[in-house]
């Protein structure tokens, strides 16, 4: 039986695993994320492969499916991350209201066989259309304090639900992990 390992902390990653019946360990990577690209799609590829490099060290015995991920949001190819403070997260979303922008996850699975390292690595984008927002509106969700963990200073998924007008892609990906995708290459795996 393969053990299967999702090398993060993200508590949404972690419910959509176990949303679709996976059994899992969870073991976050804790390396120094080290970026060479700025296009957003090359991001995450970059750092879901050097979480699953990091977690997969760790782990030595055969049947191992280490699963790991990394969530940006870009508008125009501008990468917004975690805001630093209040200050940041006003900006992010000020930036992002009344328009579109992307939400790409790069995701990397690693399987230890006995013969060998099965790497798979993809990313799914999202277009996300947001509703104008007042300052009002920014500072209210604010301080909600939902902004201060999310990339892109929002989450889809809780208050910020009622500013999304619409999406263009998988929903999933824009919460952290597009499982329908990442189901997809397990059954390529045969897992």
């Amino acid at each position: 039986m393969i053990k299967i390992v999702l090398a993060s902390a993200s508590p949404r990653r972690r419910e959509i695993l176990s949303q679709v019946g996976f059994d899992f360990e969870i073991c976050p990577s804790d390396k120094e994320e080290l970026v060479t690209s700025t296009a957003p799609e090359e991001v995450v590829l970059e750092l879901s492969m050097q979480k699953a490099k990091d977690i997969y060290e760790r782990y030595q015995e055969e049947d191992v499916l280490i699963i790991a991920a990394d969530t940006i949001v870009a508008k125009d190819d501008k990468i917004l991350g975690k805001p630093r403070d209040k200050e940041d997260a006003i900006e992010m979303l000020k930036l992002i209201q009344g328009s579109s922008h992307k939400v790409y996850t790069g995701v990397t699975l690693m399987l230890r066989k006995e013969d060998g390292c099965i790497t798979k690595s993809f990313y799914e984008a999202t277009k996300v259309n947001v509703f104008p927002m007042t300052m009002d509106n920014i500072l209210e969700y604010i301080d909600s304090k939902e902004p201060f963990d999310k990339a892109g200073a929002y989450a889809i998924q809780g208050l910020f639900a009622a500013y999304i007008e619409s999406i263009e892609g998988d929903y999933y990906n824009v919460v952290g992990l597009p499982i329908g995708r990442l189901c997809s290459k397990l059954r390529e795996l045969n897992i």
